[in-house]
């Protein structure tokens, strides 16, 4: 089961891949299925690929430096033409739950200034519902992170401090994540503002309505939500 996930998840992240042209810059996002494609990413540009990567996350910078991609900051470019990026759950409405890498801030600052966000998932990841499957990724100041997680558990009715109290995982930000578990988020939207709204929140991992195109791997094939 393992290695059909992996497999999907490899024909999805290359097939994004096909996207990039020369000259690009290209947004590279975070997380198992994003690998795949800064792996193939790399080999393009041992080819002759030249193009400008701003990555999501200290862990992605770190691959796609081994890989000999060149990377760059939004201060340098305000604008990136293309991002790759993975998601948890997606739904038909191309709505997203992203963080399960803990880089959903970044993730998500960069597909605002994308002009275009491609999501790669497998097909264990796509879902009627977001919220379904997956719980939702909020990440938080540390100041006060206990008042902060009672407000945010009145909106969602439980959440758990990732990694725990006594070793909790800390953000590339320096922040906490609390994993919140819903049944379902029917209006993404509003939940999204919602969660916002709260003090000590810094940002939440749905992604409403952002993503323009969903490549998904499955044991078919590749198929597309757009």
């Amino acid at each position: 089961m393992g290695m059909k996930t992996e497999h999907l998840k490899k024909i999805a992240a290359e097939k994004a891949t096909e996207e990039i042209q020369n000259g690009m810059v290209v947004g590279l996002g975070t997380g198992s299925t994003v690998y795949y494609a800064l792996l193939k990413l790399g080999g393009m540009v041992r080819n002759g690929l030249d193009i400008i990567g701003i990555p999501t996350s200290e862990a992605t910078e770190k691959i796609a430096t081994e890989q000999g991609v060149r990377l760059s900051t939004l201060a340098e470019h305000a604008t990136i033409e293309l991002t790759i990026d993975g998601a948890d759950e997606v739904d038909p409405r191309l709505n997203l739950i992203k963080g399960g890498g803990a880089a959903l801030v970044r993730e998500k600052i960069i597909a605002n200034a994308s002009k275009r966000l491609l999501i790669v998932v497998d097909e264990s990841k796509v879902s009627q519902v977001i919220g379904t499957t997956y719980a939702l990724p909020v990440e938080i100041i540390k100041f006060g992170w206990e008042a902060t997680q009672r407000m945010v558990n009145q909106i969602c009715g439980k959440s758990d401090l990732r990694g725990g109290i006594q070793k909790p995982l800390i953000t590339d930000n320096g922040n906490y994540i609390l994993d919140c578990k819903f049944n379902g988020i029917p209006e993404p939207e509003k939940m999204e503002l919602l969660l916002n709204n709260i003090p000590g929140v810094v940002e939440n991992g749905i992604f409403a309505k952002r993503a323009d195109k969903v490549i998904i791997g499955t044991t078919d094939g590749i198929k597309y939500m757009a």
